[in-house]
């Protein structure tokens, strides 16, 4: 019996070793992987790379992971949401297979680039079937030699300049083109999560996001979110923004769920992990008092998101 449990013994070690070698090297990859791909993910402004619900993983332009998982909680029998921000590669391979992760880079990559799936046709399926290159055909143009050569004209040339101006002027001219391609992919953003929760909001009517002297920021039961602003010059005069390009003017999306989860946690506290709800009301009196203060200090116009009435440009 001793002899049994000590193979047994043997076995799991070896394999809590081989775990462990494993989520380094993977770890490792991954890192190079979003290394080598940072520059492209920031100007894409981040990816979703899986939507599947109730399953959901992100990547943010900081390169943190945004998971979302659900779970039937056995004290109420409900199902339960969590969002979690993954910060660190050797986590996220803890929680997803190395290979669905890539699958999901390039599935993801494909579908915003417009491109149809990936054929299944791969060579590690031909080396399953135990089928040699020398065996196999094509039939018209390589797919994947069509593909790389549809992605490369699509990217964008070099741009040169003769002198310190021109140099200048056209990156001033680069920023305000991909600060288009950002506001844009915001606007996508803010679609699918009204597309995602259009089944939800209804049952619980409008929601107030933000409330201030200058902004009012509602989540409706029906149209998504919708806003009232003043400019800083537009007289005083409120401009109502509804459509999600309009919006991206002056939110930025991430501050923009971060406040519908505060104001979801402040008016549902069971929502929100225990003491989240408390941590929302320290935080509603923090900007009570700070609202009341007057200690003479002048206010400087800005807001929880930032906006403050001013365009995010």
């Amino acid at each position: 019996m001793d002899s049994h449990n000590d193979l047994l013994g043997e076995l799991a070690s070896d394999a809590a070793l081989e775990r462990s070698d494993f989520i380094v090297q993977a770890t490792e990859q991954l890192r190079r992987f979003l290394d080598h791909h940072k520059d492209r993910i920031a100007v894409l402004g981040g990816l979703t790379l899986i939507d599947e619900e109730p399953d959901y993983l992100s990547i943010a332009p900081d390169l943190s992971f945004r998971s979302r998982s659900r779970y039937l909680d056995d004290l109420t029998g409900e199902w339960v949401s969590e969002t979690e921000v993954i910060e660190s590669a050797s986590e996220l391979v803890e929680l997803y297979n190395p290979a669905d992760i890539y699958a999901a880079f390039a599935e993801a990559a494909r579908e915003a680039a417009g491109l149809g799936r990936e054929p299944t046709a791969t060579d590690d399926l031909l080396d399953s079937a135990m089928v040699g290159p020398e065996e196999s055909f094509t039939v018209g143009p390589d797919p994947y030699a069509a593909a790389a050569d549809e992605w490369a004209a699509g990217q964008p040339e070099p741009v040169e300049a003769d002198d310190d101006e021109s140099a200048a002027r056209r990156l001033y001219d680069l920023a305000l083109e991909y600060q288009e391609r950002s506001q844009r992919s915001e606007a996508r953003l803010l679609d699918q999560f009204e597309a995602a929760s259009a089944n939800l909001t209804p049952r619980l009517g409008d929601l107030i996001v933000v409330d201030d002297e200058d902004e009012r920021l509602t989540l409706t039961a029906t149209d998504g979110f919708r806003a009232e602003v003043v400019p800083e010059e537009g007289n005083g005069e409120w401009r109502t923004l509804q459509t999600p390009e309009e919006l991206v003017e002056f939110y930025d999306p991430t501050d923009v769920f971060g406040d519908l989860a505060d104001a979801l946690a402040e008016a549902w506290p069971s929502v929100a992990p225990e003491g989240a709800a408390g941590e929302v009301e320290a935080e509603s009196q923090a900007e009570a008092d700070e609202e009341a203060d007057d200690d003479g200090d002048e206010d400087d116009g800005t807001s929880r998101n930032g906006s403050g009435g001013l365009p995010r440009e």
